[in-house]
């Protein structure tokens, strides 16, 4: 075998066709692993646009196997190794020329076109520099062809229209300072030439499977922090095995091997290197020691500074372990938020508090200003993408503000108030916006939406405060998320002529004014008012009894109590400093509504109402931006809220393809009813669009890990289900139900429940020995009488992690009379009315039966496989 290290241009160069096997997979990457690809490019392209002479990122490596040479003289290629790297790039070079076209770009469109995309001279699937599997094959070509399909469903169609998504927000944000071409123009060349790939090519004659086999069944690699600890230990051949027992060994047993990974990580960072990488902290940390290499008494010290630093990182990983309260609060309160953005900055100021650079107080200051820049940005709706690359940054930047001479606190402050962009810290001005119109109910993780209700409760300052770690409280809507009809007549006296009683609750249910907490939920569940008043005002929550000691709930007391909670929060979390923080130069959530409809797959549509809802505004308000910018692109989608095209729309000025909408849309697969509406079930809701850019947990919930907890009063949540399910559904569509149910766990299956005011119940299989540890197919909501089919959470979960299984469970389930499922929704929540196991309960039951069989031939066979690696191994 050959390797050489080339470039993506000079891999693809000339002509040349690279096919992908059928034993490998489909193709498999998904958001996580383009976000991680996307984030290194955009480092080197900041390097480039800055001046500098970036390095070339390693991707990877591909293997090669010659295959025969085609008539013309064009070279075959087998990708033994490698598929996904050159598939994401391939897909990449087609977004971006897809982006030079939308802005009349067309000879850089044609030379990316002509150069790595295609073979020219070629005709058939020689035509293509890249053929993928065959069950990818009709979703790539349709990208390359740019047909009407382009960006459908599945990882190939996602993956495109991601990179058309950052390439769009990267221009236009690029453009506000006028160097939106230059931008696109440095991330074409780090595409082309700055990712660096080692090619390994096959001998001819060589047993291309083999060769698969061996580099896919590897065995457990050694860690960074393991090649950092054996490069220490190779240079301190006196004192290794002194500074092994009793610096080294304390605090890998402190921290544990994730930990000290994060450590060894931090101490890049806090030294003020933004970019570490924790997969490369082995080679960051190697070439800043090397000058020591030879000094064990140094190397010496630089362990003990790590073992010293182990220490404070425990103190932000476990708060309890901070003896100062107010800094333990404030630790506690970002430990609970989640994650870990603030690690870079807390550790900074815990090394400067124990140097006795500053005092608690101040420390507490100012890590409570970042905690601040969170919350606010929670508020907001700002993308949570940017908040680790800003914290990352933050040491460097904190210490430039402290040679010139601030105080901790306020330089911390006053870098924070610098940033700009996507980064940029919230003013007062809009979080008070935000808060009386954004549905907050549907922005960033459910725990963090619990934090912030905790904190205003707790600000409160009751006598006998709510003991939080005990108490089982979760977030309660006041104006149920899906109200008796006595609520919408309530909303039809405050609806306007513009508004229906349905849009206005649109409008307020999610929003932080109607939202709580409770312990409750079940009590209190979609019940007027008057009888949510009674069980509030019993609560111990001091903001439950205010809420009760209104008469009504509506409109203007939602708004009121928005306001209300606003003035607190600016209270509670202070903002940038004024003079110092940068305008936006336009509302965020409009950046939002382009991101979603760049994120839609071809064959769906939406609502102005769904958008509105998205991004926090009324629908109108969405009508008026896409009819003043008819050239959004995907604007041809959004319809009105009865699938109806409006009558407004118009095509922008220079359109090429002035055809109908409705053409347009049938050529994707969209289709329309004799009164010219368009299927609902190629319909995306405003949780559709949030999961597409990226915000899962948009109203969104997996079943609760356990499989029929006690509720209130001793309720459980199966006999809750079967309540609800006989309240609201036929007899007939019950029995089908429980029939199903019971086929369920009788062989073998558990049943899970969701934890809201409407019980969901779905039918899960364990999933040994894996992350993920369960796996299920549907969810039934007994009130609403809809079954979602969870491809969503699929994806992510083997066998269903595989595309083409994803797309037979839904082959099959189309195969019932009643379920029209579109195949636009492949990674997505489509659903299909209850009432299909009132006749089809027969059907239904073997298409679970077949689930969990291939659930289960599935771990079998990679028991089977697992086993075989520890007979190698031990052999």
């Amino acid at each position: 075998m050959h390797a050489q290290e080339t470039t993506f241009s000079k891999l693809v160069h000339g002509e040349t066709q690279f096919q992908v096997p059928l034993y490998q997979r489909t193709y498999t990457w998904q958001r996580d692993e383009l976000s991680q690809l996307w984030d290194d490019v955009l480092e080197l392209v900041e390097d480039k646009r800055a001046g500098n002479e970036p390095a070339a990122h390693f991707l990877g490596s591909v293997v090669l196997a010659p295959e025969r040479v085609a008539a013309g003289g064009m070279q075959r290629w087998l990708v033994v190794d490698g598929q996904q790297r050159l598939t994401t790039l391939m897909l990449a070079f087609t977004a971006l020329r897809d982006r030079h076209r939308a802005c009349g770009r067309e000879k850089k469109a044609a030379r990316i076109h002509d150069l790595i995309l295609v073979n020219g001279y070629q005709d058939g699937n020689d035509h293509y520099r890249l053929l993928p599997t065959q069950a990818d094959r009709e979703a790539f070509i349709a990208c390359v062809d740019s047909l009407p399909t382009a960006g459908g469903a599945g990882n190939i169609g996602g993956a495109y229209r991601y990179f058309l998504a950052v390439l769009t927000e990267g221009e236009e944000t690029a453009e506000q300072d006028g160097s939106g071409e230059q931008w696109i123009g440095a991330v074409e060349s780090v595409l082309r030439d700055l990712l660096s790939i080692v090619s390994i090519t096959a001998a001819e004659g060589d047993n291309v499977y083999r060769i698969f086999e061996s580099i896919n069944n590897t065995g457990v690699g050694l860690s960074q922090s393991d090649l950092l600890r054996n490069y220490l230990f190779m240079c301190l051949p006196r004192r290794g095995e002194a500074v092994y027992r009793n610096l080294w060994l304390p605090m890998q047993e402190l921290l544990g091997p994730s930990r000290l990974e994060l450590l060894v990580w931090l101490d890049l960072v806090v030294g003020g290197d933004s970019r570490a990488k924790q997969s490369e902290i082995y080679r960051d940390q190697k070439k800043r020691l090397e000058p020591l290499s030879s000094d064990e008494e140094a190397l010496e010290a630089e362990v003990l500074r790590l073992r010293v630093r182990a220490g404070r990182l425990m103190r932000i990983v476990e708060p309890w372990r901070e003896s100062d309260p107010r800094l333990r609060d404030v630790l506690e309160r970002l430990a609970r938020w989640s994650g870990q953005t603030h690690y870079p900055l807390a550790l900074l100021l815990l090394d400067r508090l124990d140097e006795g650079d500053c005092t608690p107080g101040e420390a507490a200051t100012a890590l409570s200003y970042a905690e601040s820049y969170l919350v606010r940005r929670l508020f907001a709706g700002n993308s949570t993408t940017g908040n680790n690359r800003t914290f990352m940054q933050l040491p460097k930047e904190v210490e430039r503000e402290l040679e010139n001479g601030r105080p901790l606190a306020d330089a911390v402050r006053h870098a924070l108030s610098a940033r700009t962009g996507t980064g940029v810290w919230p003013s007062d001005a809009v979080v008070r916006t935000s808060i009386r119109s954004r549905p907050f109910y549907k922005s960033g993780r459910s725990n963090q939406r619990f934090e912030v209700l905790r904190r205003f409760e707790e600000s409160f300052g009751a006598s006998e405060p709510v003991d939080f770690t005990r108490a089982k409280l979760t977030v309660e809507h006041v104006l149920p998320q899906r109200p008796a009809q006595q609520w919408f007549d309530l909303l039809a006296e405050e609806a306007g002529e513009s508004e229906s009683p349905e849009e206005l609750h649109a409008q307020l249910v999610h929003t932080l004014g109607n939202l709580t907490l409770s312990g409750d939920n079940a009590r209190l569940s979609n019940h007027p008012f008057h009888r949510k008043q009674q069980i509030l005002d019993s609560s111990a929550l001091r903001m439950n009894q205010r809420i009760a000691g209104v008469e009504r709930w509506g409109r203007a007391e939602i708004l009121s109590r928005a306001d209300e909670l606003a003035e607190l929060a600016l209270d509670l979390w202070p903002g940038p400093l004024d003079g110092v923080v940068h305008a936006d130069a336009e509302w965020a959530g409009w950046g939002e509504l382009r991101q979603a409809l760049l994120s839609m797959p071809a064959g769906t549509w939406t609502t102005y109402g769904d958008l509105a809802t998205l991004i926090g505004t009324h629908a109108v308000a969405v009508g008026n931006h896409i009819s003043t910018r008819p050239a959004l692109h995907g604007a041809y989608r959004v319809l009105m809220a009865d699938g109806k095209i409006s009558p407004g729309f118009r095509w922008p000025e220079g359109h090429t393809d002035a055809s109908d909408p409705r053409a347009v849309l049938e050529s994707e697969g969209v289709r329309f009813d004799d009164r010219g509406r368009a299927r609902r079930s190629h319909r995306l809701t405003a949780s559709d669009l949030a999961t597409l850019v990226g915000r899962d947990d948009f109203g969104n919930e997996a079943p609760a890990p356990e499989s029929d907890g006690a509720g209130a009063e001793g309720e459980s949540a199966a006999t809750r289900f079967e309540k609800l399910l006989h309240d609201n559904q036929t007899p007939d569509t019950v029995a089908g139900v429980l029939s199903c149910l019971r086929f369920w766990t009788e062989r073998g299956g558990v049943l899970t429940y969701g934890r809201r005011s409407e019980t969901s119940c779905s039918p899960t299989l364990p999933l040994a020995g894996s992350r993920a540890r369960s796996v299920w197919p549907l969810a039934l909501y007994p009130v609403t009488g809809t079954v979602e089919v969870v491809f969503q959470h699929l994806k992510r979960r083997p066998p269903f992690d595989d595309e083409q299984s994803r797309r037979e469970l839904m082959a099959r389930l189309n195969g019932v009379q009643g379920i029209d499922l579109a195949a636009a929704k492949l990674d997505l929540r489509p659903a299909f009315p209850l009432e299909v196991f009132a006749e089809h309960g027969e059907q239904l039951r073997g298409i679970l039966e077949w689930f969990a069989h291939t659930v289960e031939s599935a771990q079998a066979r990679a028991g089977a496989e697992e086993a075989a690696r520890g007979d190698g191994g031990a052999a």
